[in-house]
Parts: C-alpha cells; structure tokens; sequence
C-alpha cells in the first residue's frame, strides 16, 4: 500500500538544500526577506503612531471634546471657506453652554498663544501660553507635580499666577525648587502655584513647554479678539453622542443656523482626530503594500526559477521516486512543500530583521514602534503562500516527468 510521502521529508530536504547553498539560498530568498521585513516594519510605525497619537495628540482628556471656530479640516478650499464664514468661538458662547447645557459634567474653556519666558538670565522662546478656567483642571490631561491648577478664585481676581510646565521649570530654575518664584510671561510677573508633571514628546516636540495662567488674565493682557476653545466633558462614553448632540443644538441656535444650513463651527472629539490620522496612515500603508508586492513578486520568481533548476538536477531521483511507486501527487506535494518552506524561512528572517530595525529605531530615536503580532503571523502566512503559488508550475513539471526518460538522464 502506498502511504505517499510524508511531510517532514520535502521539509527536511528543502531544508538541507538551504543549509547546503547558503549563498544561493541567501539571493534566492532576499526579495521575500525584504518584503516581509519592509512590510512589518511600516506596520510597526504606523501601529506605533497610532498609539503614541491616540495618548498623546488625540487625549483631550476622559470624555472630553472641543467646541472650536473650525470643525476637522483637509482641504484648502474648506479652510478659506470656513474662515470667512465661521465666527469666533466668544466669550458669551462660553457662558451659554455652561450655562443651558444639562447632559455634561463639566464645562471649561481656554485659549492659547505663543510667548516668551524669563526668570532671572534665563529665558525661553515659544513657550505655550494658555488661559484658562478652573473647570478645565478637573478635565485635563497636565496634573500638579506640586502646587495647585489655576483656580476660580485667579479668574475672579485677574491673579498673576501661573502653573508650568516641567520643562520650563527645568531650564529656568535648573537645580531650584519653582515653586513659588517668580517668572516673567512676556515681560509682565507672574508667580509660579504649581509645575506640572512631566508629559513627554509628541514626534519629537516637547509637551511641557507651557505656561497656564487664569483665562480672564489672559483676556486682559492679550486682548478678546481671539477664538476660544469650549471644552465640555460628557458623564461617560455612552452619554458623548448625546452631549454633543445638545452642544449642537444650541450652538445652531446662537449661531441662527436654519436645518439645512452648513454649521458654522467645529466639534472634534479623540474619536474624530484619531479617524484622521487613521486615513493618513492608512495611505501610507497602501503606498507600502504596492513595494511589497513588487519585492514579493521578484523574490516568488526566483524561487520558481531555483525550483526549475532542483527539478532538472534532480530528474534522476524523480525517476526513481516514481519506479518505486511514488504517485504524480507524492511528488507535486514534495516540491511545493520545498518551495512553501523556503518562502517561509526567507519570512521568517524578515521578521527577525524587522523586529532589530523596530527596536534600534525605538531605542535611538523618539520615533515610535510596535509590532502588532497579527502583522507577524500575516507575514509569515503571505510568505509562505508566495513560494506555494510560484512553486506550482516547478512541481507540477517533475510530478509529470516520464519515469524512464527520467531515469535515463545523465547525472
């Protein structure tokens, strides 16, 4: 009875063939090697991006999003159409929302600018400015390390006061407690309530740079003709819809916008930010989808090329196969294994080359990398299939071979 051919011997050859040609094999599988690793290292910093934006970019804090002049934009032709119809977000808007809202639980809002700070010989430049309410404290990500937020009573007195950032606390007061010193904010004093605890980067920019102060403050030194940003705070995840909804709705009230008119103003929640970025990266993949494709073509050509050339060398031990009973299917199976196995080595290797380049990238730069082990096991899977799919026609050329022609062929 004819058992056919056991899988661990066209896996055994196919790997002895690689042990024994390490140079050829090394050629043969470089195209597949460089696709797979090509491939999950795009998908490592792209899973990576999508993290880091999704914690720090896309964080507006638990629950939260913005009521601003400008919804999410993407074209040119939007913004400058925007920008003659949209309003600034006011004061009054503020005290509207806070004020008729029922489903959130909080409401805050604050502004920003850019500035300069000094304290001593000490200075900075770009330093983020932000005004402030107190309410905002309860919602944001940046917490006290020491001190205290800015609170309603600074509001209500217009108080010099600020809370920093780490970093700022750090090069102006290297060595020094900051806590209760005093700083210069565009030249005007200011003294330091609180420092922040340290945040990190985002893609190579600092996120400690900063300084809040009391919102009215802000106004007042920096002038009213500016749009704010009303951020409100749902009770949970299933209550946002809801509460953006009532935003909406009376935003569209204030603004006199009939049903069928375009709204002009923007709500952007962490949902709606990370979408965004998703359709940014995921051009990014298709882009890499279409080189890999190409590396994996060339690297499955070889590979036929290479079984070709193993079918001819070893036409004599076809014949032989088939005078002791071996069938068409034992020895097409035997080839495509041998050729699956060898696109799955050079898989694997990409892997392994994937995973060194993801984490010397990681651990050298602040670009970041996370390989997801979906991404591996498609690889791998891709890998496999391509050396399967051009080992086709090699096998089925030696599984048709005439067993005597074969075993007439010169060694």
């Amino acid at each position: 009875m004819n058992r056919g051919v056991p899988l661990r011997e066209p896996v055994a050859v196919a790997l002895e063939t690689l042990r024994a040609h390490k140079l050829r094999s090394f050629l043969m599988l470089l195209g597949i090697i460089l696709s797979v690793s090509t491939l999950i290292v795009v998908v490592a910093l792209i899973e990576g991006t999508n993290r880091y934006i999704a914690n720090r970019v896309a964080n507006l804090g638990s629950n939260v999003f913005l009521v601003t002049r400008f919804p999410l934009i993407t074209e040119i032709e939007q913004l400058l159409k925007a920008t003659r119809r949209n309003k600034n977000i006011s004061w009054e808007d503020y005290e509207a929302l806070r004020d008729n809202l029922k489903l959130p639980r909080r409401v805050g809002v604050e502004v920003r600018t850019l500035g300069k700070t000094r304290a001593g010989t000490e200075s900075l430049e770009d330093i983020d400015v932000r005004g402030v309410t107190a309410s905002i404290g309860e919602m944001d990500i940046e917490e006290p390390a020491v001190g205290r937020y800015i609170s309603e009573a600074d509001n209500e007195h217009r108080g010099m006061v600020t809370l920093i950032g780490s970093e700022v606390a750090t090069k102006l007061f290297p060595g020094l407690d900051a806590l209760g010193r005093a700083i210069q904010i565009d030249s005007l004093p200011f003294q330091i309530v609180g420092v922040a605890k340290p945040i990190g980067t985002v893609l190579g920019r600092s996120q400690d740079a900063f300084v809040y102060i009391p919102i009215q403050t802000f106004l007042k030194i920096y002038g009213t003709n500016r749009s704010l940003s009303i951020n409100v705070q749902a009770r949970g995840p299933e209550w946002m819809a809801r509460t953006q909804d009532e935003a909406r709705v009376l935003m569209r009230a204030r603004r006199h916008l009939r049903p069928n008119e375009e709204e002009t103003f923007g709500i952007r929640d962490a949902a709606s930010l990370l979408d965004l970025w998703r359709q940014i990266t995921g051009a990014i993949a298709a882009t890499a989808v279409g080189v890999v494709s190409v590396f994996l073509v060339i690297g499955g050509v070889v590979i036929m090329n290479v079984m070709l050339a193993s079918v001819t060398e070893r036409t004599r031990e076809i014949g032989i196969r088939k005078s002791l009973g071996a069938r068409r299917r034992d020895i097409l199976l035997q080839f495509l294994m041998e050729a699956s196995v060898m696109a799955g080595v050079g898989g694997a290797i990409g892997v392994a080359v994937a995973y060194l380049i993801s984490g010397l990238v990681g651990a050298t730069t602040s670009v970041p990398m996370a390989v997801p082990v979906p991404a591996v096991i498609i690889a791998l899977a891709v890998s496999t299939a391509v050396g399967l799919f051009f080992g086709i026609y090699p096998a089925r050329k030696a599984a048709r071979l005439d067993p005597i022609e074969a075993l007439r062929a010169e060694l």
